[in-house]
């Protein structure tokens, strides 16, 4: 029994029996009292969740993180936890690999210390079979959950996010402005922000009237050397682009390699895009032009919103928060 089951029995929102629970005068008698009867009949005690609305709270938050190798991922969790302490929380961190069953144990594991919500970094935990994604919608039952870059639609889950598609998609448009007609689109991962990021793409090309070709979007390994090997080997095969778009910053880094021993002039031959204004944009020559997903942003954002459930405020689900294109020397 947990607190989904009271609102839903009761016909009112789990911000409202948050409120009820943390004896929010913002709540009418009536209301409240259905509530309380609600309770009552199912045996419902105050779990994790009313103790992160002020009773008893463990002041703790758990974060789920797949790889803190990954700049973005390990940025997002240092402010995270830099926004969650100011806010009077500590915090759990597990860095769970890729594989589903080891998601869903750390989920558990974090569940086991009464954490007072979970907070999901990264696009990784929304799996493609949505059947797989109910290890979330459980935990939501029990405690908020808070999603960074994926949408999970479903009470007592709160999802921050930049809008991939559109970034990607008005990048395509503006590069085919530039004349391009050749384009790549490199990925290293088949996660839920890559699945949207080539949605993006293809949609892009196809509002361009550009032909995307077998080779056009390309899985690529996670490390610069490899996947530079990948557009060498290409380039000798005699398949070359005059824009590679990539869903990282260090994918992007690997073309501006490959430019230059392919003997392409960047911009002029070649423009290169990466994603997530990481340090690497500035350690390469030129330096990369790139998507900026505001990981700042989204973090802090993500905390704000939490604050605002534990108090019992009425959340929307999703926040999308807009990219912007960061024009440095490897694209106009």
């Amino acid at each position: 029994m947990n607190i989904y089951d009271v609102s839903k029995k009761a016909g009112v929102s789990i911000a409202t029996v948050s409120r009820v629970l943390n004896g929010n005068r913002n709540v009418s008698d009536k209301t409240k009292e259905r509530v309380l009867s609600v309770m009552e009949e199912l045996g419902y005690t105050p779990n994790v969740f009313a103790r992160g609305l002020g009773l008893n709270t463990m002041h703790t938050i758990g974060i789920l993180c797949s790889d803190s190798s990954d700049a973005f991922l390990a940025n997002a969790v240092y402010y995270l936890e830099q926004t969650l302490r100011k806010n009077g929380y500590e915090s759990f961190l597990c860095c769970t690999g890729y594989e589903l069953e080891n998601k869903k144990n750390y989920l558990r594991l974090l569940l086991s210390k009464r954490v007072d919500a979970v907070i999901l970094v990264g696009s990784h935990y929304l799996e493609a079979n949505k059947a797989d994604n109910d290890y979330i919608i459980s935990a939501a039952n029990e405690v908020p959950v808070m999603m960074i870059n994926g949408y999970l639609n479903h009470p007592n889950i709160y999802c921050t996010l930049c809008d991939d598609y559109q970034a990607v998609y008005d990048t395509v448009t503006r590069l085919a402005a530039h004349g391009r007609k050749h384009f790549a689109f490199l990925y290293r991962s088949d996660s839920s922000s890559s699945r949207i990021k080539i949605k993006g793409f293809r949609d892009g090309m196809e509002a361009a009237g550009l032909t995307i070709s077998e080779d056009a979007v390309r899985l690529c390994p996670n490390d610069i050397p490899s996947t530079q090997t990948i557009l060498t080997d290409l380039y000798k095969e005699g398949i070359s682009y005059d824009a590679i778009l990539t869903s990282e910053d260090c994918l992007a880094v690997a073309a501006v390699k490959f430019a230059g021993t392919a003997g392409l002039r960047i911009p002029e031959d070649l423009e290169i895009v990466g994603y997530n204004n990481s340090l690497l944009c500035i350690c390469t020559a030129p330096e990369l032009s790139t998507l900026d997903n505001h990981v700042e942003t989204l973090s802090i954002t993500t905390v704000n919103t939490l604050m605002r459930v534990l108090q019992g405020a009425d959340v929307p689900n999703k926040t999308m928060i807009s990219n912007d294109f960061i024009v440095r020397g490897t694209a106009y």
